[in-house]
Formats: C-alpha cells, structure tokens, sequence
C-alpha cells in the first residue's frame, strides 16, 4: 500500500511517551476500524493480533524462507509420508493448567467439527489425530509430506476451557487461557496492554515486561508517536522514520513476488509465446522502482524469493532465472504467435490491434504504479493495455472467479512446495465462474502436477529438491505466471529500549508483527545496555 506521508514535504520528530517503561514496547500492531472489539479466538478474521501471541502453534514457520522451527512440539519424525508424529515439549497454560497432548487432539478435532474454524485447511490433510503419551500421531490422507507446516502451523487452545464453549465459530474468547509469551492486560476499546506471561516455557528468554497496542495508528501516527515497532509501507522511509528518531531502523526484505497473471482460458494468453513476449518486453528494474520507490529488486522467473530460498535454486537456470528486457526478441515471440508489428500497433492475422484489461486492485498504489508502467512498457511494442481497478473485495472476487484477462497479484512465499503447488496444481483448476483459492490464472500441465506429486510423497530432501528444480523449470519455461518484482515485508523499529531485531546481517525472522512471526522475535530480543 502507498501513503500519503513524505519527508520531502514535512519535517516531524518522533516523541515518544514518557511515562512508558523501559521494560514495555509500544508497538503499532493492529488496527481499530476506528475501536477495537474485544476478540481473542484466533480462528476468527476480526481477532485482536495479540491472540497470536496468547495462542501457540506446535511448529512456527518463518515467513521469509519456510523454515520449521520447533515451538510447542520439541521434534517430530515421518516414519512415512502419511504419518506425522510430534513430541510435545513440557508447557504450562497462563492458567497453570498443563499443555497434553490431549489438547492438541482437541483442538485439531475442534476445526473438525466447526469447518468454519479450519482456515488454513487441515482437514483437507489429516484423516485421523490421536495421542500417545506425550506424543500426538497424525495419519494423512495421501502421501503429503508437505502438510506438516500446516497442520504444525494450527493454534492450540485448552481444553479444559473451550470444551465449555457453546459456539465456538462464534466465541470472542475476551479472557484468553494461552501457553504464549504474553496474557491480556488491560483493555478498552482504544488501547490494550499485554504483561508478561510468567508461566511461559522460555520465560527467561523474554525480556519485555508489557506490550502497548493503541488503536489509532495511522502513519504519521507511526512516525511521530514513538513506537518501538511497527509495519508500514513508508516512502522516503529514511527521511520519515528515520528522520524522526536516531534509534529508528527498518528491514525490508523480500516475501513474496507481485507478478502478471495472465488467465489461461482466455485467448490468446494461452499460447506460451505470447507469455514470453510479455515476458520479454519488460523492464523488471524500471517496474519494481517506480512501484516500491526503489526498496524492492526485480524479481527472476523461477518462482523462487531470493536470497530467501537461495538453497534450493537451480544452477542450471541463467542468470537465476532474471529475463533482461529484449523487445526484438519480444516481437520475435510474438510473430511465432502470429503477431506483426505494424505503424505502432501489433497486429493479429486479422488485422485486430493486440489489446486487453489489466486488473488491480484500486487502493494498492504501489500495484497501481505497476500497472501503469507495464501499460507503458508494452505500449512501446504495440500492444494497447488499459486498467481495471476494482475494490479490494471485487479485485479477489475477480481473480477467484477467473472473470479478468490479465491481473497483477503475489505468487511465491516462504514455503517452497505451497508456492509451486498454489501456482500450478491442476487441482485449483476450475471452471471461470466458479471460485478457486488458488491458482488463479488457472494453468494446467502433467509434467507440473507430476513434479508436484513427486515432491509431497517424498520424505527425501534430495528428491524433494529435484522435483522443486523441475517446477522452477516449469516457471522458467512455461511461464504459468509472469515475475516482476518482490513484495517487500516493511518492518519499522526502534532500538534504543530493545535489541536484537532481524536484519540484513541477521534474517533469523520476518520483521512483520502479525500472525505467528513475532513469537520468534520476542524471544530473541534484549533489553538496550543488558540490563534485565
């Protein structure tokens, strides 16, 4: 998202709150529409962020790179590739009440019970779930070695405390019994607080006594009200934040990638040559400027966030898969699809101008830069672009229901197989006008369902990697959508109370403070002078 705030218009100072210990963080983390409501079910859409830090998983998945970090399961093993078995490590719930693997069985038969719950799908893996002492045995389906993030990823909650709820699809759960690092403090609709929960398993990892959340936060209200954390898209970010305060850092690295997704039942988008000449009449560096304001680099056409996911790209792909803008090849690409520039215009056999809609999504102004300067860009070889920018709502509505020729949306993420599978599994294959969650341009190829098959039925990283290899050539080669540049993840901090953050020099962590992420990082961080 864009914003309206520039250090080149307004000089302004950050002025931190003096009556905020040394101990507590301010930290811009949810957003009041314009008042909070008291929800902590972390199931619901409208919950208080704060109930993902109530509320623990038994494996936190890092954002930036996929990597499974043990949280509440201590390890876990696949004897096969249907079976997952974890081993819970010894947990307290804030209320002094014990973390069993009985819990764990509940809550996963709880998203069972109420699908609504079952946001992430885990029952679209899991056949069965049982406990075994302090062990919890998942049977799945089929062959899924890739469900484990998934299922690893659920929030659990106690058992002895929602077994006596009515409704869970609708309970606010406003007094909230978690085995995180932090319990609700006080509440009001304009701000809450969280305290240090002093029953938590890595309590002496966590150095900060109490977290602010207020519910006003706009983004000169990021720059000025002096928080210690924050997640904004900022321009002139070094001389905004930065400017603001001498203690004020930021990290922005990679996510994701924002790419063209052209719809594959639509002619002629179908026809790999014109993907490529759309591919190769491109800029990527000219493209990811002017809509990130130089923080992001373009992105290459294997599917792949790099550095993030640097283990697992193919050598053998040029250039780590970056396509150089080469507009004569780009003709040349598409004459083989029967293509002629003529006076300016690119011609079909028919004499028809090669034209179509590219739809984003109004509000997203650095997507909406984007798609004016890929308009641009394939306006030098003839073709007439023009934009669709609907609401957000009618943006997702579009792109789900397949009703659009060409739209700009995010492809690839932290979890490698997710990415690829998202991208190109047949399965999301479905009729325009009927609804899918995932690949939206609706691409459909054996060799890439077989290569996915390959890589969730294998527990062998080794083949894992092979088959990850081949749909990065599928990417590369049949260009079921087309890169352009990364999606940035905009931490703001401060360290003049706290340090320890994730950076460049240190990627432990994605900097975004929302979901699961930041139980890594409040685990990590320090006291400024180490003084406890």
């Amino acid at each position: 998202m864009g914003t309206g705030l520039s250090g080149c218009s307004v000089q302004v100072r950050s002025q931190p709150d003096p009556t905020i210990g040394q101990d507590t963080m301010l930290i811009n983390a949810d957003k009041g529409n314009p008042l909070f409501n008291r929800v902590f079910n972390p199931y619901l859409v409208n919950t208080r962020t704060a109930a993902k830090w109530i509320y623990e998983p038994l494996v936190l998945v890092n954002p930036l790179d996929g990597e499974q970090i043990p949280w509440l399961a201590q390890s876990w093993e696949l004897p096969d590739a249907r079976t997952i078995v974890f081993t819970l490590r010894e947990a307290e719930w804030s209320d002094g009440e014990p973390f069993t693997a009985a819990d764990v069985v509940f809550t996963l038969e709880l998203l069972k019970e109420v699908p609504a719950l079952d946001a992430k799908g885990v029952w679209q893996h899991l056949a069965s779930v049982e406990a075994d002492g302090d062990r919890v045995v998942c049977r799945l389906q089929t062959d899924d070695v890739p469900a484990l993030p998934i299922i690893g990823a659920t929030y659990l909650v106690p058992q002895h405390h929602w077994s006596q709820v009515a409704d869970p699809g609708t309970h606010r759960d406003e007094n909230p019994v978690g085995t995180g690092p932090f319990v609700l403090g006080n509440y009001n609709s304009q701000q809450y607080s969280m305290d240090k929960n002093p029953r938590y398993w890595q309590a002496d990892s966590v150095e900060i006594e109490h977290l602010i959340l207020p519910a006003t936060n706009d983004q000169l209200d990021t720059v000025t009200r002096g928080y210690d954390w924050s997640y904004s898209f900022i321009s002139d970010v070094q001389g905004t934040w930065g400017a603001a305060s001498p203690s004020n850092r930021w990290w922005f690295p990679p996510g994701g990638i924002i790419g063209l997704l052209p719809n594959h039942t639509v002619a002629p988008f179908d026809d790999v040559d014109v993907r490529r000449g759309l591919s190769l009449a491109l800029d990527r560096a000219r493209i990811a400027d002017v809509a990130t304001e130089g923080y992001m680099q373009p992105a290459g056409q294997t599917g792949l966030v790099l550095p993030n996911q640097q283990d697992w790209l193919d050598p053998d792909i040029p250039d780590a898969g970056m396509i150089t803008q080469d507009r004569a090849a780009a003709l040349e690409s598409f004459a083989r699809a029967g293509y002629t520039l003529r006076d300016g215009r690119l011609l079909d056999a028919a004499g028809e101008q090669f034209s179509f809609a590219l739809t984003s999504a109004n509000g997203y102004t650095d997507w909406t830069r984007a798609a004016q300067e890929v308009a641009g860009q394939l306006g030098a070889v003839g073709i007439d672009v023009s934009l669709q920018l609907p609401q957000p709502a009618g943006y997702q509505a579009a792109i789900a229901n397949g009703d659009f020729q060409v739209a700009l949306g995010g492809m690839g993420g932290g979890d490698v197989f997710r990415a690829f599978n998202t991208l190109m599994s047949s399965e999301f294959k479905v009729d325009v006008g009927t609804s899918t969650q995932a690949n939206y341009e609706r691409f459909s190829d054996p060799e890439a369902d077989a290569l996915l098959l390959e890589f969730k039925s294998s527990t062998d990283p080794a083949a894992q990697l092979a088959a990850a290899r081949g749909l990065q050539r599928q990417v590369y080669d049949e260009l079921p959508a087309i890169a352009m540049y990364y999606g940035g993840l905009w931490g703001l901090y401060n360290d003049a109370k706290f340090v320890g953050w994730p950076s460049e020099e240190d990627p432990y962590m994605a900097p975004q403070n929302y979901d699961s992420a930041p139980l890594g990082i409040f685990t990590r961080l320090k006291l400024a002078g180490g003084a406890a």
